[in-house]
């Protein structure tokens, strides 16, 4: 089974970079239309999808890295 389109919007979304503060962010609520919270719980949940690395593994094992060092961090 293959990832929905908003699942790849995510993944295509990290991979952008963003140039101020905050562009993120807008970004998540123009082009998804979703707020913050809920795109990073979503965010979350996909890096512990096989789909996902299979479609993107560069991206996902890169957030799946940044993930665990603020884990260790607490």
């Amino acid at each position: 089974m293959e990832l929905g389109s908003r699942e790849k919007a995510i993944l295509a979304l990290e991979r952008r970079g963003f140039s101020g503060p905050g562009a993120k962010e807008r970004a998540i609520r123009e082009e998804l239309g979703l707020a913050p919270v809920r795109y990073y719980q979503l965010l979350n949940a996909l890096l512990d999808d096989a789909r996902a690395l299979a479609l993107d593994p560069v991206t996902v094992n890169r957030l799946r890295r940044v993930r665990e060092s603020r884990r260790s961090e607490r």
